[in-house]
């Protein structure tokens, strides 16, 4: 199972000003205990049989560098500037609220663009009226993580994320459906896998993005969907791969690095969105401001090419 937000939308009212939105943070209690295989396991829920290595109070900040929309005054003219943070692309639309002093954008322009990773411009240049008004705008936009344009390459054998050699069960795989009920969920493949188990890179590619700091988990999906420890690593075609419910502070690489296929990148864990340990594996593309699932192939013995099912073993070679 998971629930991670794939579109953000942010509401933003400017006087020419840049208005910032910090973070909160919030204390919370973990537990650190040992698992009945000798797995070390961290919760914010005690064993059942209360025998807890350690328990500490953590602070979660849950400010971050995301995509922004900045303005600045430039006489007779406004200019709106777009910024990136992330090693992969972004699909970024921009939508007026309400404008005072300020021209409207022609109607030829759609307010919409894709900016490269790592990357900053100005994507939008209003003039000023003149009309005594203190210029202003109230404006939303959204962003998309990729490249619409992108596409998932042919033939493409992924390895399975976990040890050479090891049999894992998958529990949830298209067209069993239970909790992928989405489009950017029908392809995933959930496969079960004790906490601590280690999770190797299925395809080389770019890390752009890495939450490993959570250690909750649970069964709703808007409480606890957003707590789930995240790997997501960009393919060169432009689609990336996201490898969600890790176990906390287990995350071996960091956004912008570059991994190869086979790389040790995580422990598995039952973090976010789920009802027990597992690990949620899923390649996606943007398709115009839409996150779809796109199906998986993974390498079999020798020339076999498997596809993941429910209720069967999956073997990584």
């Amino acid at each position: 199972m998971l629930a991670v937000r794939q579109k953000y939308r942010h509401p933003v009212f400017v006087l020419l000003l840049v208005l910032l939105c910090t973070g909160v943070a919030e204390s919370q209690t973990l537990y650190k205990y040992t698992g009945p295989d000798g797995e070390l396991i961290y919760s914010d829920r005690p064993p059942v049989d209360g025998k807890v290595d350690e328990v500490r109070e953590l602070t979660q900040d849950e400010s971050g560098d995301t995509v922004s929309i900045t303005t600045t005054d430039a006489g007779d003219r406004v200019r709106f500037y777009a910024r990136n943070p992330y090693y992969a692309p972004v699909e970024l639309q921009l939508r007026f609220k309400a404008l005072q002093g300020l021209s409207y954008p022609a109607p030829d322009n759609d307010l919409h663009w894709v900016l490269p990773a790592r990357n900053g411009r100005e994507i939008l240049s209003l003039s000023k009226l003149g009309e005594g008004a203190i210029p202003s705008a109230r404006f939303e936009f959204e962003f998309m993580i990729g490249d619409p344009a992108a596409r998932h390459a042919q033939g493409v054998l992924y390895r399975v994320p976990f040890a050479l050699a090891s049999d894992l069960l998958v529990t949830q795989a298209y067209p069993d459906v239970v909790t992928h009920t989405t489009e950017d969920s029908r392809y995933a493949i959930d496969i079960a896998a004790p906490i601590g188990t280690n999770v190797f890179a299925a395809r080389a590619g770019i890390v752009f993005s890495v939450a490993g700091d959570n250690y909750k988990g649970g069964t709703d999906p808007e409480r606890d969907g957003p707590l789930a420890n995240v790997v997501q690593i960009l393919h060169d075609d432009g689609t990336y791969a996201v490898y969600a419910h890790l176990n906390w502070n287990t995350i071996r690489v960091s956004a912008g690095d570059r991994v190869v296929r086979g790389q040790y990148i995580a422990d598995s864990g039952n973090t976010g969105f789920s009802s027990g340990p597992h690990l949620h594996f899923a390649v996606l593309r943007n398709d115009g401001m839409q996150t779809l699932s796109l199906p998986v192939r993974f390498k079999g013995a020798g020339s076999e090419v498997v596809q993941a099912a429910s209720g069967e073993p999956l073997r990584a070679y």
